[in-house]
């Protein structure tokens, strides 16, 4: 029996209704028909159905496209403090279980997938750095972090302090103002300094989380590499679109021959190198500052490519189901130019980090790429983003990464 709401309500669409009762969080503005002037300058609001029937209880953000996320379909949840730090648990417990050894470096909450609408937590070694895009979780998230940080240091982990990157412009469309620094708590009293160390797949790694691409380093590929490092022995590889030079580190880790990692940023080049440098690897390996299109395109133009193994991570080149076509044809083109220069018999680990790009559209192109390339392509691995980036079946959304391993024939 649901008890008496405390909280405005909306009703909302057919559609939308039958959205949430298959597990999606999310309700438009559009898709509410009733009560929308209820519920301006509430943090939450009721979903019901055009019938009257209670569907859930989730945050309001009056400015976004996306009016309410649901948070709860508990019609006897009061959404104090213990509902955040049940879930913060729920986050931290299921990490524990499904990383191991690995629990030091990962991703401790992934958004919707934890029931924490807009919200990102990494954890690198004794940093935890946080990014806040909804504006419900913005209003809360001292709870959130307060007792994220406790928690695990109830289980034993050093936690210096926390850090908001908060610098990116999705924020705006939330209302919220862009920021970068330091969480302040009680809890803590966080170093000066803004980079830490780490270790990953045994390769230790500084990271700048101040400056670097998002909370700076990519974790969600951390299974994938050591998938590449595992076929990387003796081989000549390129790494494209390094970054920190993750990939390239695994594969030279691995027994490569020689690896050239290549990225567009000089900054992110001298931080690939600093890192081969720490781990002893720089003496077979190089770096190379470059636009990857052009390279590919340079080195197609020579007719032989020294490399036998290509690996292309490159960034998402869509966020939006607009422009998926131009991200297709820009991922066909690598990939093409790629499957070109391999020898046969020679190795590609390629990707896609877009959720927009969909599986069977990214099969469909690269596909297309090998038939162009005159090419067939023999399938090593299929893999997906690491398990600390749970999938949540009903949220499209948390589904994101494809990765493919191939041996050219």
């Amino acid at each position: 029996m649901k008890s008496e709401r405390k909280f405005p309500g909306v009703k909302i669409t057919k559609k939308a209704e039958m959205s949430i009762k298959n597990g999606h969080p999310w309700v438009y503005g559009e898709e509410i028909t009733e009560g929308a002037e209820d519920i301006v300058g509430s943090l939450y609001a009721d979903v019901f159905s055009q019938k009257g029937s209670y569907l859930g209880t989730g945050f309001v953000s009056e400015k976004s496209k996306i009016r309410i996320r649901i948070l709860s379909d508990n019609a006897n949840e009061s959404f104090g403090n213990a509902f955040f730090e049940r879930r913060v648990k729920y986050a931290v417990d299921y990490r524990k279980t499904v990383m191991g050894e690995d629990f030091s470096a990962c991703r401790l909450i992934f958004g919707e997938a934890d029931g924490f609408p807009g919200l990102t937590v990494d954890r690198f070694n004794n940093i935890l750095v946080a990014q806040v895009l909804s504006y419900g979780t913005e209003q809360v998230k001292g709870v959130i972090f307060d007792y994220l940080i406790k928690y695990l240091r109830e289980n034993g982990e050093v936690i210096d302090g926390l850090y908001e990157r908060n610098d990116v412009a999705i924020r705006e469309l939330e209302g919220l103002a862009q920021y970068k620094g330091w969480y302040e708590t009680p809890l803590c009293n966080h170093p000066s300094e803004t980079s830490t160390e780490f270790t990953e797949n045994g390769i230790k790694y500084t990271v700048d989380f101040e400056n670097g691409q998002k909370t700076g380093f990519f974790l969600d590929q951390k299974y994938n590499r050591r998938a590449v490092a595992k076929i990387a022995k003796g081989k000549t590889v390129l790494d494209c679109f390094t970054h920190t030079g993750s990939f390239a580190l695994n594969a030279a880790m691995g027994g490569a021959q020689h690896v050239t990692a290549v990225d567009i940023s000089e900054s992110a080049c001298a931080m690939a190198r600093k890192n081969a440098e720490a781990n002893g690897l720089d003496p077979r390996m190089d770096f190379l500052a470059a636009d990857v299109f052009d390279l590919l395109t340079d080195l197609s133009e020579k007719g032989k490519s020294p490399y036998d193994f290509i690996i292309l991570d490159p960034p998402a080149f869509t966020k939006s189901r607009k422009t998926v076509k131009n991200a297709e044809r820009g991922y066909k083109e690598i990939n093409y130019k790629a499957m070109k220069l391999l020898p046969r018999g020679g190795y590609l680990a390629t990707c896609s980090c877009s959720h927009f790009m969909k599986d069977e559209l990214f099969v469909k192109m690269l596909f297309s790429a090998a038939k162009d390339a005159g090419v067939q392509l023999k399938q090593i691995e299929a893999r997906q983003q690491c398990c600390d980036h749970p999938i949540l079946w009903s949220v499209p959304e948390t589904d994101y990464l494809k990765f493919y391993i191939f041996q050219i024939v």
